[in-house]
């Protein structure tokens, strides 16, 4: 009924979607898994998930790229990224072409990173490992690591 607040009548799927969406970018399997938390029939949910893609309301592509980009203004590195993506049902080949598209260079990224967080490349080998540790939680893999120990502060 059009009386009723919100929260005392029936939504449909759709419309708690579209709710969602109003707020960020989700992928399918996020929104599903919310839908299904609201206690939406999965038959009903894969019938609207289906239709707004369809409208290009929801966009795994879209999401991917998007998640990607925040990731990146946040300085974590692409281990951490590609698993962040897999976790929330981005499929590979969606995955893949957001991090074609994306052109990141990961090397940068990383002695941005390391020379943001520490004012030079430690005297001591804990604090070299402490550095080592710090680069390898963002996601970045050996080969970033061992640029970034070797060229952050050369640059800043």
């Amino acid at each position: 009924m059009l009386g009723q607040p919100a929260s005392d009548r029936e939504t449909s799927p759709r419309e708690d979607a579209i709710r969602l969406l109003a707020r960020r970018e989700y992928s399918r399997a996020e929104l599903a898994e919310r839908l299904v938390a609201k206690g939406h029939d999965s038959a009903a949910i894969g019938d609207c998930l289906d239709a707004l893609a369809e409208q290009g309301l929801q966009s795994d592509s879209r999401f991917a790229e998007s998640f990607l980009r925040s990731r990146v203004a946040r300085g974590q590195g692409p281990l951490k990224i590609r698993g962040e993506l897999s976790r929330r049902g981005i499929d590979r080949a969606t995955l893949e072409a957001a991090f074609a598209e994306a052109e990141t260079d990961w090397f940068a990224l990383a002695c941005d990173s390391l020379a943001r967080r520490f004012d030079g490349p430690g005297d001591s080998p804990r604090e070299r490992a402490r550095r080592e540790r710090f680069l390898a939680s963002r996601g970045f893999d050996f080969e970033h690591l061992r640029h970034a120990l070797s060229h952050a502060w050369n640059c800043h």
